[in-house]
């Protein structure tokens, strides 16, 4: 038996509607259709990530000339540095299907079945937040990228029994900013696992010229820089900031991003020199202010901001600690001198001076 939808208890595939919010044909998911546009669609256009550009590059060339599909690839690293795009980039280098979907999408075996049982040859499977997977939906992962092929339960109690299922050869590409979560034995299952850093300001200035080519508009070297510089070496925050400076530019300028309509535009959108955004700002206050500096528990400096401990953790607290302005330790976060100097406080008064902040 080779078809799932053939089987007792499977009673969808991933074309129908009911599997719609499950697995998308595209990347359309929180970023609208301008964000897509800057994503670049080939691995030459990929700036920044040398290493891992130069090693996918022989993978996808050793793959597409023996004809098989790439070794399951496994991408670590935080939010916004280009893993979903590369995932992307690797099935149009492959000449293969793209499909993709998230964790927590996946709430059932059959979920995951249902996607699998659609597939082509050599397709890209995208899963993002793989550290999210539910054990009964990750064990069901490890024998279809091992053997390509599907264990499924007929019937009910001491009737029931186990069949498998064959599924076409795929690549899966898992996506996670939390490497620790994710199991030994699933990460054991990635023959090609690629950490992503942070962007240098020089590489992110590169995305920003790219990315004002394709908006048509006109951005000035020092403006380009400066942006950079504040854009948290993430790729997806210098375009985020960009287009904000493109509006400033067009309604109150010639419609030129120049260094002094970035200026301006940073300090109106809270963003000081090293790239803090206010939230950011607030968690180290928080800690100094309430906390005597620390160390204080994440979930603790979570509620005290009014934040989600995920974003806290996902987002906030990666950049600071990059930055040199928290330390983790056994007893939770502390603030860094640096940190202090940053915000113009003295370590004897703790008086903020709110000149220094932009």
């Amino acid at each position: 038996m080779s078809n799932l939808k053939d089987i007792d208890g499977f009673d969808g595939a991933a074309g129908d509607d009911r599997f719609s919010h499950i697995v998308r044909a595209d990347i359309h998911d929180e970023e609208d259709a301008q964000e897509n546009s800057l994503r670049p669609q080939l691995l030459n256009e990929f700036l920044g990530q040398e290493t891992i550009k130069k090693n996918l590059s022989v993978f996808i060339e050793a793959a597409r000339s023996r004809e098989e599909p790439l070794d399951h690839l496994f991408l670590i690293g935080p939010p916004g540095l280009g893993k979903t795009t590369l995932a992307q980039i690797t099935a149009h280098e492959l000449g293969a299907d793209f499909k993709v979907t998230s964790a927590p999408a996946l709430d059932k075996p059959k979920d995951l079945a249902g996607i699998l049982s659609t597939i082509t040859p050599r397709t890209v499977f995208f899963i993002d937040e793989i550290h999210r997977l539910k054990p009964a939906i990750e064990e069901m992962l490890y024998i279809a990228m091992e053997d390509f092929e599907l264990d499924w339960v007929i019937g009910q109690g001491a009737a029931a029994r186990t069949v498998r299922i064959p599924i076409p050869p795929f690549t899966l590409v898992g996506a996670t900013t939390k490497a620790g979560m994710v199991s030994t034995p699933l990460i054991s299952r990635f023959g090609i696992i690629q950490r992503f850093n942070y962007y240098t300001h020089e590489e992110l200035a590169l995305i920003i010229n790219r990315s004002s080519g394709i908006l048509n508009v006109k951005v000035d070297k020092e403006a380009a820089l400066l942006m950079a510089s504040c854009s948290r070496g993430t790729p997806r925050v210098a375009n985020r900031i960009l287009r904000r400076m493109r509006d400033f530019a067009q309604v109150e300028g010639d419609g030129v991003v120049s260094k002094k309509i970035v200026e301006g535009g940073l300090k109106r959108l809270e963003i000081d020199s090293l790239g803090l955004e206010k939230y950011d700002r607030e968690i180290l206050l928080s800690i100094i202010q309430n906390f005597g500096g620390g160390p204080v528990g994440a979930e603790t400096l979570a509620i005290s901001i009014g934040e989600s401990i995920d974003t806290l953790e996902d987002y906030y607290e990666p950049y600071l600690i990059q930055r040199g302005l928290i330390q983790r330790t056994p007893r939770g976060r502390v603030v860094t001198d640096k940190a202090y100097t940053h915000l113009g406080i003295s370590g004897s008064t703790k008086h903020v001076d709110e000149r220094l902040l932009f």
